[in-house]
């Protein structure tokens, strides 16, 4: 029986890149502890040194999306192979100084790294240390923030401006360019004479679709971490963090914030399951990156869906609001050209019910078409005419 016909609205386009192979790039300036909250994260191996500009180069790597629902279909199908969680793309960015966006520090090459990720942690730290030199001379987290978001707004003010120039030269020879020009002024007076960053912005569908071809520093979401000494972090407790906390919440409503311990995370690292379990349970804290990890992925907009069963547990990520087809398309191209439909049911039924057989029989088992939008976590076997590109001896369910 063929689906149902169907309706969907469509979502309102969003500020970034379209992909599925999005970057979040670690931001701050020089020894806040940007390289070895990436190096513990990652389990890589990038210079971490106690003097500014260790990092020059990016380092970039990838980490697992924890998710109790892939561990839990792990258990209950125990596929032979394969078994792919999703995973967060980050990038370690070298330290910006003020001026940055004047090219102090090398910061003219950092800002273009930081142009390339599609958001970003933003890293200060609130540990003191006679080791590790703090590049202002004191530690003072709403300080060395608002240090790094003007020389991130002041590098989109430059590109701004010459985006101004260009198109206003352009106007002459073709006139649909204005409505763009009038877009960017409008980001200009936000951006400039507001003193605003640009993701602030409440943008409509066409100004969104400006703000896409030039992809500000200022448009990528953020995420603030908190690099705490590993004492105040067992503690929960810092005499900096009511005032960073207000800040945030004065001047970025809505952003995150997530405190973590460097060295707390260094330490339970090298820790084997159990002797890192009894440190945990004996003092009271537990490691904070995967919370880290999944604000991260979910502040790309990134998402996804499973298929599911003996032969294989796979995590497939999609951008929020992608359509049935597109989803199948991640799987085999093949899969997008002959949709016919999706058979869909929840990880949260299935978890109740105990197999696929008794979702059917509670009547939680849909057929979707075309429109249907998929949904974080959905469990997905997609149905399609081989002709369109696999054999046909080729079954017709990807599960």
């Amino acid at each position: 029986m063929p689906p149902k016909k169907e309706t969907a609205l469509e979502p309102k386009p969003l500020i970034g890149r379209i992909g599925t192979s999005l970057k979040i790039g670690i931001v701050g300036l020089p020894n806040v502890g940007k390289s070895t909250f990436f190096n513990v994260l990652t389990k890589s191996a990038a210079p971490a040194e106690n003097f500014p500009f260790c990092t020059i180069d990016p380092n970039e790597s990838k980490v697992g999306v924890p998710d109790e629902r892939f561990d839990w279909l792990l258990q209950h199908y125990k596929p032979s192979s394969p078994k792919i969680q999703a995973y967060l793309n980050i990038v370690d960015i070298a330290g910006l100084v003020k001026g940055a966006h004047e090219g102090q520090g090398l910061g003219n090459a950092f800002l273009s790294h930081i142009r390339s990720v599609d958001a970003i942690f933003h890293l200060c730290r609130t540990f003191e240390s006679e080791e590790i030199t703090h590049v202002e001379g004191d530690v003072n987290p709403v300080r060395d923030i608002e240090i790094i978001n003007e020389e991130l707004r002041l590098k989109d003010e430059e590109s701004l401006n010459a985006a101004i120039k260009k198109t206003e030269s352009l106007m002459r020879s073709d006139k649909k360019l204005k409505a763009e020009y009038d877009i960017l002024c409008k980001i200009k007076t936000h951006l400039v004479d507001q003193a605003k960053h640009i993701r602030y912005g409440d943008w409509n569908v066409q100004e969104i679709d400006v703000l896409n071809k030039h992809l500000f520093i200022t448009s990528k979401p953020v995420i603030y971490l908190v690099n705490m000494a590993e004492a105040d972090y067992i503690r929960k407790k810092n005499k900096r963090l009511p005032k960073l906390k207000e800040w945030i919440y004065s001047n970025d409503p809505g952003a995150i914030m997530i405190p973590f311990s460097g060295a707390f995370e260094a330490k339970i690292a090298d820790m084997d399951e159990d002797t890192r379990k009894t440190f945990c349970e004996e003092n009271k804290a537990n490691s904070t990156f995967d919370k880290i990890i999944a604000q991260g992925y979910k502040s790309l907009n990134l998402m996804y869906f499973f298929t599911a069963g003996p032969k294989e547990v796979k995590a497939w990520t999609i951008q929020k609001g992608t359509k049935a087809p597109q989803a199948g398309g991640r799987i085999h191209s093949d899969f997008e050209k002959g949709f016919i439909m999706a058979e869909v049911f929840k990880f949260s039924d299935l978890k109740e019910e105990g197999s696929e057989a008794a979702v059917k029989a509670a009547g939680k088992y849909r057929q979707q078409g075309k429109l249907y939008v998929v949904e974080d976590g959905d469990i997905i076997l997609f149905k399609f005419n081989a002709g369109a590109g696999l054999t046909a001896g080729k079954d017709a369910k990807k599960k």
